[in-house]
């Protein structure tokens, strides 16, 4: 039985079933975490200034039960401020540091997090990222899912990488 939990937040077009969540999935299940995975259809007409406001209201119902950890992708970033306003450690792939609001919340925090983005991904900023935390894996030349060009075995080791430091994270 897993004596912790944490909740897997979606990106908008990248599902919790998709290969990061997947494998991190793993690694967290090895480490003794239970896993609430949302999944969510996005509006496609979303407003650009209030999707922070839907996303914290399609994960706060789950943080109703007791959570040790936040883990989400691109759009599910725009969760921050729970994890932060409960003192949520977080793991946060692709985080869009572009967006006011996650650096904001980022700043606020006192619980560790780790940012994970790619020097391909305009939502990435690796300065601002290792302004707001000692924790940071930048992965060259990936782009927003973490893809690397090339053959694919490059994405497989930069997805084997992000693992690797989540499992460091959390144990």
């Amino acid at each position: 039985m897993a004596d912790r939990r944490a909740v897997l937040i979606p990106g908008r077009g990248y599902d919790t079933r998709y290969p990061l969540f997947l494998y991190l999935g793993e690694a967290l299940r090895r480490a003794g975490f239970g896993l609430h995975g949302i999944s969510w259809q996005v509006p496609e007409d979303f407003d650009v200034e209030t999707i922070g406001r839907w996303v914290c209201d399609q994960v706060a119902p789950t943080l109703a039960e007791r959570t040790d950890l936040l883990v989400g992708k691109s759009l599910g970033t725009l969760a921050a401020p729970l994890a932060v306003n409960r003192g949520l450690p977080a793991v946060w792939l692709t985080p869009l540091l572009h967006r006011g609001e996650v650096v904001d919340a980022l700043r606020r925090a006192t619980a560790p997090f780790i940012l994970v983005g790619g020097t391909a991904d305009s939502s990435w900023d690796g300065a601002t990222a290792r302004r707001l935390t000692p924790h940071v894996l930048e992965i060259p030349g990936a782009d927003h899912a973490l893809m690397v060009p090339g053959p694919l075995a490059r994405s497989a080791e930069a997805l084997g990488r992000v693992c690797t430091v989540v499992e460091d994270f959390v144990r």
